[in-house]
């Protein structure tokens, strides 16, 4: 429980702000709600905590990690103060009191606090949706679910048309009660995280269903090039925000410019419609974020997964290959690719586990360094023809357990494509075919809405869809 002092006759008002119902010689502390009991801290960091005051009066905090060292700052002239505690190795679990200098006694403690790995876990609606929504084995999970250093700080959907101090959340251990409610591929991250390093996991969890990239953007860094209004008007709906920047203001800046480890980001349904803006919208987004943290953190992304979009503008394999570039262009980021996770009849397969696993994969070996353990999917490589067939060259050995290889096109030199047949002629080569085309141009895996793909790493990763004429 949060020890508030201090002040009895203070009325805290909106945004941290306070009211004096009469004079007094010293004023209560407030913090903002990311500050609360059972709070994870990054470890071994330099971890920016602030909240609002009186103006011209010091506040100090201590840590019982390092009781010796009391740091403080004055209140400044808008009454608001920020600080920076030196975090140890992981551990706890400990307290942190706040309290305005000459009143030691008094002011806020939180208890509970661990010393960790925090990370920020963002997106739409399948970042959002708890396992109550459905996953596999969703009973057994659910009662399995006791893991008091796996934390969730889970902010309220709410947007706004300017940027905002606060948000409505509170820390939470996990159980079974708290994971059935809060975001199934955060807790399947943090969980293998958590078994894996065996160390205390914050999940801070951002999200909202059916929104937009540019919705999580600052609106005034947002690409020139895009037809905002337009889209806003197409994308229009009452259960979601569409302006650009309005999740940013709320549910984004509240947090800077607080320590993490990483972001993990599973978004880019509700960009089908316009794909050609969607690399520039995320390089901006990551940008963005890495600017407002004040740090390079690692951005992990996960691919869309097959769905039945009816799309006409093959607009989801477009998106994932956007994804997939954003990968390997923009430095410190990864992908996770689901092709073989998805359910032709529902936009939130409930294969959840996977996804947070390997996203848990692809942190532990690129930001952790556990090498031995796999992360990256294979990849297209090369392409060569002869005569009536192409070869693939991908970036790693591959395999299928099927008989069939299936997901592969071909297309001859006016560009139409067929469904071709295909063949792993070496550890990490195919060759694709089609009676119908004699003199083969192009090929084609899995780069449409729907089609599951089969072919995979000999580390059992899916093999990443993709085209060779992109132009």
């Amino acid at each position: 429980m949060l020890k508030h002092f201090l002040l009895t006759f203070s009325l805290i008002v909106g945004g941290g702000g306070f009211v004096s119902t009469n004079a007094q010689t010293h004023t209560r502390i407030s913090l903002p709600s990311l500050f609360s009991d059972h709070i994870v801290l990054q470890q071994q960091d330099s971890v920016p905590v602030w909240g609002w005051g009186e103006a011209g009066t010091t506040v100090c905090a201590v840590g019982s990690w390092a009781s010796q060292d009391t740091i403080s700052a004055v209140v400044d002239d808008a009454g608001r103060w920020s600080l920076k505690l030196k975090t140890e190795v992981y551990g706890g679990p400990y307290t942190l009191h706040f309290f305005q200098a000459g009143f030691e006694e008094e002011g806020i403690t939180l208890v509970d606090v661990m010393l960790g790995e925090v990370w920020l876990c963002s997106g739409q609606s399948n970042m959002e949706f708890s396992p109550a929504n459905g996953i596999v084995n969703q009973a057994e999970e659910i009662g399995a679910a006791n893991y008091s250093n796996l934390r969730f700080f889970s902010i309220e959907k709410r947007g706004s048309q300017s940027l905002q101090d606060d948000c409505k959340a509170t820390w939470e251990c996990c159980s079974p009660d708290v994971m059935q409610r809060r975001s199934a591929v955060a807790y399947f991250f943090g969980r293998h995280l958590y078994e894996n390093l065996k160390i205390p996991i914050g999940l801070i969890v951002s999200a909202w269903g059916g929104s937009a990239a540019e919705v999580w953007i600052p609106k005034s860094s947002l690409p020139k090039m895009v037809d905002f209004p337009r889209i806003q008007q197409e994308r229009k709906c009452p259960w979601w925000p569409v302006e650009p920047g309005t999740l940013y203001n709320s549910m984004i800046h509240p947090l800077l410019p607080y320590r993490i480890a990483g972001t993990i980001w599973y978004q880019g349904e509700s960009n089908r419609d316009d794909p050609q803006s969607y690399f520039n919208l995320m390089k901006t987004l990551i940008t963005s974020w890495r600017k407002g943290f004040q740090q390079d953190f690692p951005f992990y992304l996960v691919q869309i997964a097959p769905f039945n979009y009816q799309s006409k503008n093959n607009g989801p394999a477009l998106i994932r290959e956007a994804q997939a570039e954003i990968a390997r262009q923009i430095p410190y980021t990864g992908l996770v690719v689901t092709n073989d996770v998805g359910d032709f009849n529902n936009i939130h397969p409930a294969r959840k586990q996977e996804v947070g696993i390997r996203l848990a994969n692809l942190a532990l070996g690129d930001k952790y360094g556990r090498k031995e353990i796999p992360f990256e999917s294979p990849c297209f490589e090369a392409m060569e023809i002869q005569k009536a067939k192409i070869r693939i060259r991908f970036s790693q050995p591959i395999v299928c357990k099927e008989k069939v290889i299936n997901g592969f096109q071909i297309a001859d030199e006016k560009g139409h494509f067929v469904q071709a047949h295909a063949r792993i002629i070496g550890d990490d080569v195919i060759e694709v075919w089609a009676k119908a085309i004699k003199h083969p141009m192009a090929v084609r895996y899995c780069f449409d809405d729907a089609t599951v793909g089969n072919l995979q790493g000999t580390n059992s990763l899916p093999v990443e869809p993709f085209r060779t004429d992109k132009k």
